[in-house]
């Protein structure tokens, strides 16, 4: 057995054995808003729930390991004290994934992602629609643990108002653990899902992904495709180029038979295969063949 003392070792080595250590941790999908109304979304896996009554929950937006910057977040919550904490469940990991690449302020990170806002009860920040449970909060203080990189700023949030989809209930009207789908941060890429194990999100670009607003309006619109599909195509940093298309297209008969067809239904089913095996680069050059 190895023992490491944290002067024993680099912080973000330290810190991959806390986080790869203690898991799987719930995520706190927080919706925060500035001082001038801009919305912001991002995930924590620093979270969990501390009290019942009063009904407390509490996340981390830790300071940046490489660059001791902090989390647009926390000075959102420090500006505007409130907070809607939204579970993740499986159906939006990928959009909430996407939503933690480091857009500046002010951009809208429910745009970037996906994802609906609709209006709170009792506070200003917006709700995610497609989140299973939503707790709108206030928060009653901000406590800093440190001033270097890998510092944590504990939000102790106050939750004012819980909304629950009726989905996820079962016939006595408890929340139903296999129906909610909840994921859990593990270390690195790995995610937990509670009903059926372990699965990988690829971590989003280190450059800015181009967001799923900015996915062409004839796939976002497309049947075939779910959150976690938009997820994924938003997460690369730009679009293939026309010659990178062709040539792909000419090397590919699968992908040349299914253009030859024209079925878009056909073509985008080709895309979401190659979703579904991790090759998001194929699969943007499948769909946008057929534009070409």
């Amino acid at each position: 057995m190895i023992s490491i003392t944290p002067d024993g070792a680099s912080t973000a080595q330290f810190q991959s054995y806390l986080q790869g250590a203690v898991g799987p941790r719930p995520i706190a999908f927080a919706s925060t808003i500035d001082e001038n109304g801009n919305r912001n979304l991002s995930p924590f896996s620093f979270f969990n729930v501390f009290s019942a009554n009063p009904p407390i929950l509490v996340f981390s937006p830790s300071r940046r390991v490489r660059d001791n910057t902090v989390k647009h977040t926390l000075t959102n919550v420090q500006a505007v004290p409130e907070v809607v904490i939204n579970v993740v469940n499986y159906a939006i990991v990928q959009q909430s994934s996407l939503s933690s690449t480091e857009y500046p302020a002010g951009v809208d990170e429910f745009a970037k992602s996906g994802l609906t806002p609709i209006a709170s009860d009792l506070v200003r920040p917006f709700r995610v629609a497609e989140s299973p449970v939503q707790f709108e909060c206030r928060v009653n203080e901000v406590i800093s643990l440190g001033e270097n990189g890998g510092a944590g700023n504990l939000v102790i949030c106050e939750v004012l108002k819980i909304h629950v989809d009726e989905n996820i209930l079962d016939e006595k009207g408890n929340i139903d653990a296999v129906k909610i789908d909840l994921v859990a941060r593990m270390g690195g890429n790995w995610y937990s899902r509670a009903n059926q194990g372990l699965f990988e999100v690829e971590k989003p670009l280190s450059t800015l992904g181009i967001g799923v607003d900015k996915i062409p309006a004839f796939i976002r619109e497309s049947r075939i495709f779910n959150g976690n599909d938009f997820g994924k195509l938003g997460n690369v940093e730009a679009l293939p180029s026309e010659a990178e298309i062709r040539a792909f297209v000419s090397e590919t008969i699968a992908v040349k038979a299914v253009l030859s067809a024209g079925d878009e239904e056909k073509i985008h089913k080709k895309a979401k295969q190659y979703l579904d095996e991790g090759n998001v680069s194929s699969a943007w050059k499948t769909l946008l063949a057929e534009r070409i």
